[in-house]
């Protein structure tokens, strides 16, 4: 992308910012700047925001929280959207329904859940991201996944803009799949069914046992966005690529964490390139070694494979 952005007429009430880096807004702290940045707060601005895109003629992308994502040296060119203040949820103890924005993170999702004495998202407290993000990818974790015990979701088409329901047999959930990754929906809010009358303290205990486990095992303390590939099953991912000695390596400022090998962790200002070099890396290696080719979990913009 240049290093100027193409001229865009204000939209009343709304910010949209120009050249605005989307590193601030990747747990890999990394990619290029957005040619236009907006960070809607309602469904209403969202919505808003998606019209006026579509009248402009301009393409417009969900980063959502930035933490399944790796976005291009280059940056992206059109409008970024970014839902992680379009966040809130509502919580009834005694149905274990929860409804939630898109934007709402799942870790304090999770927290909310146990404190009300819902049981079904302990699994979550520990995964970087947000509801909208969560049902896009059937997020999981621990055994568990959102499929579990999501209801629905409402979504909105950039061809009509209303918002519509999506059942999660709709949805047509797999592993680490969902209806969502093939189609240009847009995830506005989400619905749970959990389990009411459990007790709080059991679930406390859970909860932080899984919290524990992540961050003892896991490179929470290094820019990253979670796991890398996709498991084969019955296989891991991790430790395919563990077996090949492969932790530590490195290419620029990207390394293959030494804790857990479906990481790829930016230990010294690594940039997009030296990441998509590193997973492109690991797949000819564990292609070579075993004839499976790993597929990313993570989601790339910006790349000719996205174009």
């Amino acid at each position: 992308m240049g290093a100027k952005a193409r001229s865009m007429s204000p939209l009343k009430g709304l910010n949209i910012h120009s050249l605005t880096p989307l590193a601030n807004f990747t747990t890999w702290r990394v990619g290029g700047p957005a040619e236009w940045l907006a960070e809607p707060t309602s469904i209403h601005e969202l919505r808003a925001l998606i019209s006026y895109a579509n009248e402009q003629q301009i393409h417009y992308q969900i980063i959502g929280a930035g933490s399944n994502l790796l976005i291009h040296d280059d940056g992206l060119k059109g409008l970024s959207l970014c839902t992680r203040k379009l966040n809130g949820s509502t919580v009834d103890r005694n149905t274990g329904i929860v409804e939630a924005l898109a934007g709402e993170p799942i870790p304090s999702l999770a927290r909310i859940a146990a404190r009300e004495g819902l049981h079904g998202l302990e699994w979550a407290v520990g995964i970087p991201g947000t509801i909208g993000g969560a049902a896009v990818m059937n997020a999981g974790a621990q055994g568990g996944c959102i499929a579990d015990c999501l209801d629905s979701v409402k979504v909105i088409s950039p061809k009509s803009n209303e918002p519509f329901e999506l059942t999660k047999k709709e949805l047509c959930y797999g592993y680490r799949h969902s209806r969502l990754q093939e189609e240009k929906l847009t995830v506005v809010s989400a619905r749970l069914l959990l389990e009411p009358g459990h007790k709080k303290e059991d679930l406390a205990l859970k909860t932080n046992m899984n919290l524990t486990h992540r961050t003892t095992t896991q490179p929470y303390h290094l820019p990253s966005c979670g796991s890398v590939f996709r498991n084969p099953e019955p296989l891991k991912a991790g430790q395919l690529i563990e077996n090949l000695g492969l932790k530590g390596h490195r290419i620029g400022g990207a390394e293959i964490s030494k804790l857990h090998a479906n990481f790829i962790v930016n230990i010294d200002n690594a940039t997009a390139k030296d990441i998509k070099n590193l997973i492109e890396f690991i797949q000819i290696k564990v292609r070579e070694a075993h004839g499976l080719i790993l597929q990313p979990e993570v989601k790339q913009l910006g790349f000719v494979v996205n174009a």
